[in-house]
């Protein structure tokens, strides 16, 4: 907390302003400063004074623009450098929920409004995997711009070919109404509606090219299948393991108590046990169908799908393909 009328901390208070509401695209006219002064640290001041505790701070390395009003322009870390902190907290399973807040809120400190603001649509990220995909950053930070000015986003989408290139998967580009990223198995993934359809879409942003923010209004989640109450971030990411779009179906499995600390990491801790013995455990989970199809193989030999029926009998017949395969 701030000792109020001291004109000795008039420069740091002027410092510490510039640091919140200033960045390289927005800056801050002698009276906007002189009325943030006084709101946020009760602390008079005039214009000459304003100028002066300015040009002190330059003097002392602090690299702030006055042409056009005052900015500050260097920082401890730059946005691209304090994301990549962030997202490692947020990605960290060594640390409580809290200590995640509170590491995340210090950062913040260090940064712009405008750079918090951005951040505020972006959960559970990691750092990019090692990609092809030179514009994949680039397209990250018009992806969060778009979010929050609620736009619409067109997109080449792409998958990559013998060539270790990447190449369009149709000739056109995709017009997508962005809601939220996320990030799963290390990877960044744009949820949102592809805008010909009315259902929820995933798309993996390191497949994504030409990305740009439009001047269209989103579509509003209401209108969107599976969001018209709005996007609850954990069951849906519970819901969708791989990332796969389409609706959740409720999945009856048997498994065995050793691998339930597992599912828990899966699918979180909206699961029901139906029947419970000491070798086996009967649940109940909901999982998009085709993210349960792979989930299931991967977990062959301590999981068995009981329902739905059609999804066990698609098992049953990867099996025998698999079990063909390796016997021929």
């Amino acid at each position: 907390m701030y000792a109020t009328g001291n004109k000795k901390m008039l420069n740091m208070l002027i410092l510490e302003i510039l640091r919140q509401y200033t960045d390289e695209n927005h800056s801050l006219t002698q009276q906007e400063i002189i009325k943030l002064l006084k709101k946020n640290y009760d602390m008079p001041c005039d214009r000459r004074s304003v100028k002066a505790n300015v040009l002190s701070l330059k003097e002392l390395g602090y690299e702030i623009d006055m042409e056009d009003g005052y900015r500050l322009l260097d920082r401890e870390f730059d946005d691209a450098e304090l994301r990549i902190l962030i997202d490692s907290v947020l990605f960290s399973k060594s640390i409580s929920t809290k200590q995640a807040k509170d590491l995340i809120a210090k950062l913040q400190g260090l940064a712009s409004n405008y750079f918090n603001a951005k951040v505020s649509h972006v959960s559970n990220l990691p750092e990019l995997n090692r990609t092809i995909n030179k514009q994949a950053m680039y397209g990250l930070d018009t992806l969060n711009d778009a979010i929050a000015a609620k736009h619409q986003v067109s997109f080449m989408y792409n998958d990559v070919g013998t060539d270790f290139k990447l190449h369009p998967r149709w000739n056109m580009h995709y017009i997508v109404n962005p809601y939220q990223i996320v990030a799963c198995n290390g990877r960044f993934y744009l949820i949102g509606n592809y805008d010909r359809y009315d259902n929820v879409s995933h798309f993996r942003i390191d497949k994504m090219t030409e990305v740009k923010e439009l001047d269209t209004k989103v579509k509003p989640m209401k209108q969107v299948e599976g969001l018209e109450h709005g996007l609850n971030l954990p069951k849906h990411m519970a819901e969708h393991v791989y990332m796969f779009s389409g609706p959740a179906v409720n999945v009856k499995m048997e498994t065995t108590p050793e691998v339930f600390s597992d599912i828990i990491d899966w699918f979180g801790t909206d699961i029901k046990i139906l029947e419970e013995y000491e070798d086996k455990l009967i649940i109940r989970v909901s999982c998009n169908e085709k993210a349960m199809r792979y989930w299931a193989l991967q977990y062959g030999p301590s999981v068995e799908i009981l329902e739905p029926e059609s999804l066990r009998n698609q098992i049953i017949s990867d099996m025998k393909d698999m079990m063909k395969r390796y016997s021929d």
